[in-house]
């Protein structure tokens, strides 16, 4: 006889006569239940010196509020909503701008923040935030054209690319959710799962080559999403009123869903893999292949690695699990943390493999404190070996020894290459991903008039693919119009750095992010120009207005976290390649007095700096305690230290006529050179001299 009620208790017997209650902690939850609540049996034994008789799995009454372990709220919203539809699926048909706390919370895992301005006072002005699903960036060209009329029609007038290769179309009133949802999905498009407690969107290498092995990533990575989508239709039910959107899926990963011969799924369950409770909190995937770093491949839950033969025909995939960038300020106890080798499989497998440590992590992923949830502390609590051993439960096998790879490079990808199939593709850099005015014209006049399809990349930037050798120069006159300029006209410090959205719609952000790095941006150029760095030279600064970390701040060789008003907190020592993750090196440091810590820091990196060495690896090197004695006794630049960066003009004369033009804008003489270069190219371009 059992009772189910959500914990498990035991009462052992003992020599006292009165027996004890042991309760064991939480293990998330068990796929051969059928039940929506978390199922326990309660067992009960006694021992009497003058009985020989035991009673075994007694159902004893008992308070559940006493034995239950304790859940976070967003669990109990899970697991009350009928699969992720019940009260959103009546909330956005009422009057009011707002949805309630337990809809907001739903309304995720269907792709969508409810936000408000938060530049404004007094009353709260409601909006929602939609992301689209866009495995490895691959946008159709139909897509496109349609997600940049949403955002003149309903949205703020912008498209924003985001670091996990994906659209966000801010603005959305509640009214016209629904319009603005079933358009995308009758459009070739979906936001389902790109947030939520489950698998987001899944990275690979934006570039279009034709190569196996980057043909291979992004099949993989198409696989990965499909398996991991949500099967019960709540999102078809909400927003399209229950229409059913025929796919063609690979019988693999069917096969893969379906299968649960070590038990991994729910039976019976309209969600075999998530079942009623999904996963403890988001989870991050992404595919690439050696050496490229393009995905920042170590920052994510599970990282996959294609591995090929002598002939380059993908064999296999390395493994990485347990990374993640989010934490929470003054608690030590949260912290970012890199993915650390879990093991090879064989390419036939890798469905098995991933579903198996996302089946691991949803059965001991911690639900009572959202701000544990994510794998990563599963991996320092447990530990690798632990981790692979219960993993490999799941999957059958034993995993094999990670394959030896190359060094990894972040690859960016702009400008002009060949595909490999007799087109070409092109890279544009997007400051922040915020596409919007003339640039936002020219993309559309050249997507739409070429029939061009679209890959976002993870660092905010797109890349227009399947180009005819003979629409080059045009294209390149359009794009140069719009102010999309190729990659050796734009200032280095921007085609690296990232910066999240921040405000005014986050309402997580602290600080300013996306709005204050093109100040911050001039400002370190300005620091460049004095301490006598070159404008070639460079360094990977991110920006974020929260420690949730969008930008993967932790990754950066300068990152910037926003830690109260107008304040930051100065993270320093990740490396170009995005392999090493950056330490705190100063808090609460206000926007206006960056110059007086970042300013010794860039003179003695040019002044002491090894052959090739990175900022980072510089800042690594030296380490903290020492560049913190440099900030410290700064006292500005010593006299015997050229006064002038003399690089980009042929005399001193020449550089001070034009530095007393530019303190008229705000700006110094190498900023208005640049501009006045760049005004004459997007002015003057005719495609001609153009790569």
């Amino acid at each position: 006889m059992t009772t189910s009620f959500g914990a498990a208790i035991n009462i052992a017997a003992v020599d006292d006569p009165n027996p004890k209650l042991q309760i064991q902690r939480f293990n998330g939850l068990k796929s051969t239940s059928n039940s929506i609540l978390l199922s326990r049996r309660i067992h009960r034994s006694f021992s009497h010196s003058n009985s020989t008789s035991i009673v075994r799995a007694v159902s004893t009454p008992a308070k559940p509020a006493a034995v239950e372990p304790k859940r976070s709220k967003v669990e109990i919203f899970k697991e009350q909503s009928n699969f992720i539809r019940y009260p959103l699926n009546e909330e956005i048909l009422n009057d009011a701008p707002n949805i309630n706390e337990a809809a907001t919370q739903l309304i995720k895992f269907h792709g969508s923040y409810m936000q408000y301005n938060r530049d404004e006072r007094g009353s709260r002005s409601y909006s929602f935030m939609l992301r689209t699903k866009n495995p490895g960036g691959e946008v159709p060209n139909k897509l496109y054209l349609v997600m940049d009329d949403l955002a003149d029609q309903f949205g703020i007038g912008t498209l924003r690319l985001t670091t996990r290769q994906t659209f966000q179309l801010h603005g959305v009133l509640k009214k016209d959710l629904k319009t603005v949802m079933s358009t995308i999905i009758h459009n070739m498009g979906s936001t389902l799962g790109a947030c939520g407690d489950l698998n987001r969107n899944v990275l690979a290498p934006a570039a279009p080559f034709a190569k196996k092995d980057y043909v291979f990533a992004k099949q993989t990575a198409d696989n990965i999403a499909a398996l991991l989508t949500p099967q019960s239709g709540f999102y078809y039910d909400v927003w399209v009123d229950g229409e059913k959107f025929m796919t063609v899926e690979p019988p693999e990963v069917v096969k893969a869903r379906n299968d649960n011969s070590h038990g991994t799924n729910f039976p019976d369950s309209p969600e075999p893999i998530y079942g009623t409770q999904f996963l403890p909190r988001k989870f991050k995937i992404a595919v690439t292949v050696p050496s490229d770093n393009s995905v920042d491949i170590f920052t994510n839950d599970i990282g996959v690695v294609v591995v090929s033969d002598e002939d380059g025909e993908p064999q296999g995939f390395n493994i990485y699990v347990g990374g993640g960038m989010g934490r929470t300020h003054r608690m030590e106890t949260t912290f970012p943390r890199l993915a650390e080798p879990l093991g090879y499989v064989p390419k036939v497998d890798i469905l098995y493999a991933v579903k198996a440590i996302v089946v691991t992590q949803r059965e001991n992923g911690r639900r009572d404190d959202r701000r544990y949830s994510r794998l990563k502390y599963l991996l320092s609590s447990w530990g690798i070996e632990k981790f692979r051993s219960v993993t490999e439960q799941y999957y059958g096998k034993k995993f094999e020894p990670c394959r030896e790879l190359p060094q990894w490079e972040f690859k960016s990808y702009l400008g002009w290459h060949e595909q490999g199939d007799g087109s070409l593709f092109c890279g544009l850099h997007v400051d922040n991903g915020r596409v919007k005015g003339e640039m936002k014209k020219a993309l559309r006049e050249v997507i739409e008039k070429y029939n061009l399809n679209v890959r976002l990349t993870p660092n905010q930037n797109i890349i227009l693919s399947n180009i005819r050798q003979s629409w080059k120069r045009s294209i390149t006159t359009v794009l140069a119009q719009g102010g999309l300029l190729q990659p050796r006209f734009v200032d280095p410090l921007n085609l690296t750095a990232m910066a999240c959205p921040a405000f005014p719609l986050c309402p997580l952000a602290i600080t300013e992010a996306e709005r204050g790095i093109p100040d911050i941006l001039k400002r370190v150029r300005a620091m460049f120009d004095k301490v006598g760095l070159r404008f070639y030279e460079s360094v990977v600064i991110r920006v974020t207005g929260c420690p949730n970390g969008c930008a993967r701040p932790y990754m950066a060789e300068l990152g910037l976290v926003g830690d109260g008003p107008n304040s930051y907190q100065i993270w320093l020592g990740g490396t170009p390649n995005q392999t090493v993750l950056a330490r705190t090196f100063k808090d609460k440091v206000k926007v206006q007095d960056l110059e007086k810590v970042l300013e010794p820091l860039f003179f003695h990196w040019k002044r002491k700096r090894q052959a090739k060495e990175s900022f980072g690896e510089f800042s690594n090197r030296l380490g903290f305690e020492k560049l913190g004695d440099l900030v410290e006794k700064w006292d500005g630049i010593p006299e015997s230290s050229s006064r002038y960066n003399l690089k980009l003009f042929a005399d001193k004369e020449t550089y001070q006529a034009m530095d007393a033009l530019a303190r008229i804008q705000n700006k110094n003489a190498h900023q208005l050179a640049i501009d006045v270069i760049r005004n004459y190219v997007a002015s003057q371009q005719n495609g001609k001299s153009m790569d």
